[in-house]
């Protein structure tokens, strides 16, 4: 006879967070949002932490270069989905690699017989005034000159110009030298108020570009998330258990800090060949969570295959119709209480702490803080992200309201078989996922800032300053149905119907 759980599965809008006692100290500015991404020994610090909890899902209407990048300087981290060419994703993931941080590729170069036109034409098409001028046009040509747009007046300047008769030749320019930190280069930009500085070799050829603006940034974004090495923005990348020995490649050379294998459902011996290819040809230098699982059978399985972390949630995105369609799944809370027991119990027996994404199921803000009390370490968003200005998709007017395009990875939009692959034909069996749309929300920094401060005041109520003290001393309760209608606004008509904002 079939296993037959006694209780229902939950979701996060069944529970609610108890208040602790809350010290004078405890305020949201002492909050710390920190936590694990990968995997780490007891006694030692994870190669990878995130500086606040949160990951945007592996969609097309998601994760692409532009929101990695503005999600990397709010501190989380975006994994840039795998259903598009390999060349495509590795060159998104250099682009969010080469954006900032200090020593910068440039990417607006032109040569000295180019005009003031093809200028312009090129300032069109990247959006940058910087230009570098070599001898052959290229990032790492020998540098000639500088253009900016105080070279040049378009009410004076004829089209035909070449740009030769109007840069800032190389003899007035300041530069560094190969050898130069990224400390003394913003020293440099400091001293001698610069807007940039290009950084040659011994032979003159143009290296990198550090960014004035750059370093502004950091000081705009204290928590931005920088690898240890040459403090570019870190980004994640999406791949499947199909053509990993080719992608998996593609996007080390990119520049790539974690992957995660994309899959509706992880607990598979697809995910550990996946895995062994990986351990194999690159050992741990590879990060590498896999998923998804609900269950604390399908965490041990993928935490023994050498997994760095374990995703967690099957059918509870709001694009998802996996349940729908094919009776499988558990509500996310219980899901993710469940895995969260097994991951401890896993730490006790091995020392080795995997940590835990809950993936899907946010609705409102404080799931998130939910999602968190019940032992997830970070949290992964799609329809949160897929509102807002830097997602991939377009913004679309209906109804005198505006909208964001938002389909699943397993709609026929989407077309991304590899996520569903249970070993069949090249195709769409039949779809798991829907096209839609979401309420266009705006800056993913202004929404980010709101829902982390949500999060923190949450934190403050419970009196803990820490992820992992919330998870060890929360304590929630389940709600009846009535509790939940009482929980919001009632028995009242609302002057501003946009006070419920707190819906995503």
């Amino acid at each position: 006879m079939a296993l037959i759980y006694d209780e229902p599965s939950h979701t996060f809008n069944e529970y609610l967070l108890i208040p602790g006692y809350t010290s004078a100290d405890c305020v949201p500015a002492n909050v710390s949002l920190k936590t694990p991404l990968v995997k780490f020994k007891k006694g030692e610090e994870p190669a990878i932490s995130l500086n606040i909890p949160l990951v945007s899902a592996v969609m097309q209407a998601v994760s692409n270069d532009t929101l990695g990048i503005a999600l990397a300087k709010e501190g989380g981290l975006s994994f840039i989905f795998g259903s598009q060419s390999i060349e495509s994703q590795a060159n998104m993931v250099r682009r969010v690699k080469n954006h900032k941080a200090g020593f910068v590729i440039s990417d607006s170069n032109l040569h000295p017989d180019n005009t003031l036109a093809d200028v312009l034409e090129l300032r069109k098409k990247t959006g940058h005034s910087t230009m570098a001028v070599t001898d052959d046009g290229s990032p790492n040509g020998k540098l000639l000159g500088i253009v900016t747009s105080r070279d040049y007046r378009l009410s004076r300047t004829a089209r035909d110009t070449k740009v030769s008769e109007f840069m800032t030749p190389f003899d007035q320019l300041i530069v560094g030298t190969e050898n130069t930190t990224l400390p003394e280069a913003n020293d440099l930009i400091w001293d001698n108020k610069l807007n940039q500085l290009p950084i040659v070799d011994k032979d003159q050829h143009l290296l990198y570009i550090i960014f004035r603006k750059d370093y502004d940034s950091n000081k705009e974004n204290p928590l931005e998330l920088l690898d240890d090495n040459s403090k570019r923005y870190m980004v994640g990348a999406g791949i499947n258990t199909r053509d990993y020995a080719e992608r998996v490649p593609a996007l080390v050379e990119a520049g790539v800090d974690v992957l995660t294998i994309d899959s509706s459902e992880g607990y598979t011996e697809w995910q550990k060949i996946t895995l062994d290819w990986i351990r194999e040809h690159y050992g741990d230098s590879v990060k590498v969570g896999a998923g998804n699982v609900v269950d604390a059978e399908g965490f041990r399985f993928l935490a023994d295959a050498g997994a760095d972390f374990v995703k967690v949630g099957i059918g509870g995105g709001s694009i998802c119709i996996t349940r729908e369609q094919k009776g499988i799944g558990r509500g996310q809370a219980t899901a993710v209480i469940e895995v969260a027991k097994a991951r401890d119990e896993y730490y006790k027996e091995t020392g080795i702490y995997v940590p835990i994404c809950s993936d899907g199921g946010i609705v409102y803000d404080y799931h998130m803080t939910l999602a968190l009390a019940m032992g997830a370490d970070f949290i992964m968003l799609g329809r949160y992200f897929a509102r807002f200005d830097e997602s991939p998709s377009n913004r679309v007017r209906i109804g005198g309201n505006y909208m964001k395009e938002y389909w699943g990875e397993g709609s026929a939009r989407a077309r991304n078989w590899q996520r569903y692959d249970m070993g069949g034909d090249s195709k769409l069996s039949f779809e798991e996922g829907v096209d839609s749309y979401v309420p266009y929300a705006g800056s993913l920094k202004d929404n980010v800032q709101l829902s982390l401060s949500k999060i923190r005041s949450t934190m403050c109520n419970c009196g803990v300053m820490n992820i992992k003290d919330l998870q060890e001393n929360a304590r929630l309760t389940l709600v009846s149905a009535t509790s939940i209608v009482e929980g919001g606004a009632h028995d009242v008509t609302l002057r501003n119907s946009d006070l419920n904002s707190n819906h995503m």
